[in-house]
């Protein structure tokens, strides 16, 4: 059972994604905020696997619950709602360490495919995004990010270059000739290595490094 925690200022739409959870056996309402102050009291409280996060929110906003969510150690994966495809706020709640984003008109199959996406795991980017997520992290690269990259072995960091251009895991094994189980061990090992939570945080470092660059 995948339990999940709805953050949003707007009753409505609190109200819709709840009908939506409410006709999936595998997914549970943990809890309902308002706003970020409360999502941080509720996660502490309920321990949910996933995060539906409004980024525009009174009191607290998205972005600052995600960051804080994030440095506590919290083992939920975050999904921050937007209306505005990729805008200011969901590059800085992804920089805080969101593992996806959904625009708030989603349709309830996508919702759930998300949620169970990160719930596993993995982030919620295909090639397009993160293409464009790396552009974007371009013009921002963290000084002396490249020490990261240090304790990467030669098949990690071509791992990892590759993890920037969206492939899945099957997608690398098949790239590479290896078994996708192999390749799950390699990416398990990069996460760990770099100390980040996800892929879309392993391609962040990996920009900041000068490893991958935008097309």
């Amino acid at each position: 059972m995948i339990r999940v925690l709805v953050v949003d200022d707007q009753p409505l739409v609190r109200s819709g994604f709840r009908m939506v959870l409410e006709e999936r056996p595998d997914l549970e309402l943990a809890g309902e905020a308002s706003d970020g102050a409360q999502a941080l009291e509720l996660a502490r409280e309920l321990d949910p696997d996933v995060i539906l996060m409004d980024v525009r929110m009174p009191n607290l906003d998205g972005v600052e619950a995600t960051r804080q969510l994030v440095e506590s150690g919290t083992r939920a994966r975050i999904l921050v709602l937007t209306t505005f495809d990729l805008d200011e706020y969901v590059y800085a709640a992804i920089r805080a360490g969101a593992s996806g984003f959904l625009l708030k008109d989603v349709e309830p199959a996508e919702l759930v495919d998300a949620i169970r996406v990160v719930a596993a795991g993995n982030s919620l980017f295909g090639p397009a995004a993160t293409e464009r997520l790396v552009a974007r992290f371009a013009h921002q690269a963290a000084p002396d990010a490249g020490h990261a990259l240090d304790e990467l072995t030669d098949r990690e960091k071509e791992i990892l270059r590759l993890l920037a251009t969206g492939l899945s895991n099957a997608e690398l094994a098949e790239h590479l000739f290896l078994s996708e189980t192999t390749v799950k061990t390699h990416v398990s090992a990069i996460l760990r290595k770099l100390r980040v939570r996800d892929r879309v945080q392993a391609v962040i470092a990996a920009y900041d490094a000068g490893l991958v660059s935008p097309r």
